[in-house]
């Protein structure tokens, strides 16, 4: 991340600390459930930071870290490089970050290096290069969601096994999706064009992929 592009996520902050879309919804009810046994834990790219909020709501004690000091992190790094002893904490995970990771191959080793018992990821799933488009249209620093069979293949690479892999459908507010990054004009006609089929009565209809790995 360039220091122009944390100045954007500085910017965007106060947005995705008060977002409907990340402080809510099934799969961060399922990422807390899947928690279940951890005593430690570090939310990586934390963001608003709502993962942190309900871990610790659930006795967990949690290490947040993003490379946005806007966010507010008790560690500024990348998830690509955390600056953490190998098995550092029973649990790492990160929700709905990891489609912005310049090499989400690194992060998901480096997750898999500080965990000693669990690793779980939510994101956006891939949807078809329409949903790619729009998603790059609305958002330069999106990078790329993948699928289940790729999210299998980077858990792999890392000597991790998924033993729970689910998919939920997600909609959220459109208008307010657009305006957290500031996306107007014909960018923003483009982005509507190229999602009519999934907005329906305001709400763009996304589906998210949580994954959940035990460590040996």
């Amino acid at each position: 991340m360039s220091g122009h592009e944390a100045d954007t996520w500085d910017e965007r902050a106060e947005l995705y600390r008060t977002s409907e879309a990340h402080a809510q919804g099934a799969d961060l009810d399922l990422l807390v459930a899947w928690a279940g046994g951890c005593a430690t834990a570090l939310d990586v790219a934390t963001g608003g930071g709502h993962v942190a909020r309900r871990l610790r709501d659930a006795g967990v004690e949690v290490v947040t870290c993003d490379p946005a000091p806007g966010m507010r992190p008790d560690v500024i790094c990348h998830a690509e490089d955390l600056p953490f002893a190998d098995s550092a904490f029973d649990l790492t995970v990160t929700r709905v970050a990891a489609h912005h990771f310049a090499d989400v191959h690194a992060a998901v080793r480096e997750l898999a290096r500080v965990a000693a018992r669990r690793v779980i990821v939510v994101d956006t799933m891939f949807m078809g290069d329409r949903v790619e488009e729009a998603e790059a249209t609305r958002d330069p620093s999106h990078v790329r969601n993948h699928s289940e069979a790729e999210w299998r293949e980077l858990f792999a690479d890392a000597g991790l096994v998924p033993v729970e892999v689910q998919v939920l459908v997600h909609p959220i507010d459109f208008r307010a999706w657009l305006e957290r990054t500031g996306c107007t004009g014909e960018a923003a006609e483009r982005v509507t064009a190229l999602l009519a089929d999934r907005i329906e009565g305001g709400r763009l209809r996304m589906e998210r992929i949580a994954l959940r790995a035990e460590l040996a």
